[in-house]
């Protein structure tokens, strides 16, 4: 009895430390010191890597508003990567050409990651700034993050994301969302990030030289940075919109195609979590992300431990509460409630059941190097 006990009390530590207990380390250690980070405008000359497979709907728009951003002239690329592309993605872009913008066609389709990689020995930029189609930037985005490399210190740079719906409100991810950009900013002004955004992000070309094709482009950015002595910011200032994706499965599968690539990144660099070489790093990673990642199974340990101890009168409360709380989440998922009191539980069972699904797939052998961008 004492083992159960003992396995339930580990089982919400570990859940609270993954989302909480890593958080208020960080704001504890925050107290004896912050990073002191320059900033300010530089005009480096930068390149813009824009990826695509079969994007006629959505480039023209994208290059619309890339040609509305604010950088010095004659200092930004504008690269278009076509990842294969055979609808009428590539005319598009070659009808901006007068504007300035670079097509760079990947004949054979090998994914996001390896359109990025052909393209970085075309760009001519001091700084690689990577985007997504479906990413929309401010005028002053750019500026604002290549500013961040005033500061030699700094190798990588994350954008923020803000996540709306069709009618531009914040979409059902909008806690989630704001929790990690908050988090991200407080790993920033700690040490640095454990990960970058996706559609919005930017690195100096040296941490690039050793890109990858195959593994996802923006965590292994990050550590590229950390192993030559480099770190990762998050800068508020630096924003890039999306839209919510429109299909719920979709969704649910973006999500675990993000765990997966992020666990065959982890664990073909096991030597990031060497704490003597990479000290505070090491610790970082393993709490913001396989702490992360190991959630489920502390949830599922956590439930059947506390269901074999339902005759104590307090073991019968907890249990109580993780049933309502679970409860609400598939209630709220059935009938696509996705606000008040449903919102939380619902978000946290979906996230939390993507990660043990591409747990699943990850020991199945599985991986993903294709990539098909989800449409919003």
């Amino acid at each position: 009895m004492g083992l159960i006990v003992f396995l339930f009390f580990v089982s919400i530590f570990f859940i609270f430390h993954a989302y909480f207990g890593y958080p208020l380390s960080l704001l504890l250690i925050r107290i004896f010191g912050k990073n002191q980070r320059k900033r300010h405008p530089v005009h480096l000359p930068a390149t813009l890597i824009i990826t695509v497979y079969n994007e006629e709907k959505r480039i023209k728009e994208k290059l619309d508003n890339t040609l509305k951003l604010n950088y010095p002239e004659g200092n930004l690329q504008i690269l278009v990567a076509s990842d294969g592309s055979d609808d009428g993605t590539n005319d598009i872009v070659k009808a901006y050409e007068k504007y300035g913008v670079e097509l760079l066609e990947v004949v054979n389709r090998g994914g996001k990651e390896n359109a990025q990689k052909e393209a970085i020995p075309h760009a001519r930029g001091e700084i690689l700034i990577f985007s997504d189609v479906a990413t929309k930037i401010e005028p002053q985005g750019l500026m604002e993050i290549v500013s961040n490399f005033a500061d030699p210190s700094v190798g990588c740079v994350s954008s923020e994301d803000r996540l709306i719906d069709r009618d531009g409100k914040p979409s059902g991810e909008g806690l989630y969302v704001r929790y990690e950009m908050w988090l991200r900013l407080l790993e920033s002004q700690v040490n640095t990030l454990v990960g970058l955004s996706g559609s919005f992000f930017a690195a100096r070309k040296q941490v690039c030289q050793d890109f990858s094709g195959e593994v996802q482009s923006d965590f292994r950015t990050l550590l590229s940075s950390v192993k030559i002595g480099l770190k990762g910011v998050s800068d508020p200032k630096a924003i890039g919109y999306y839209l919510d994706i429109a299909d719920e499965k979709k969704e649910f599968d973006r999500k675990i195609r993000t765990v997966l690539r992020g666990l065959t990144v982890f664990f073909n660099h096991l030597e990031f979590l060497n704490i003597k070489k990479y000290g505070l790093f090491s610790y970082q990673l393993f709490c913001h992300k396989l702490l992360r990642w190991l959630v489920p199974f502390f949830l599922f340990s956590a439930f059947v431990s506390n269901a074999l101890l339902i005759f104590s009168p307090l073991f019968f409360i907890l249990f109580l509460c993780q049933f309502v709380f679970y409860g609400l989440a598939v209630y709220g998922w059935k009938i696509h409630l996705l606000k008040g009191i449903f919102k939380i539980p619902m978000f946290f069972m979906i996230v939390n059941a993507a990660i043990a699904v591409a747990w699943w797939q990850f020991f199945s052998g599985k991986r993903i190097v294709l990539w098909t961008p989800s449409r919003r």
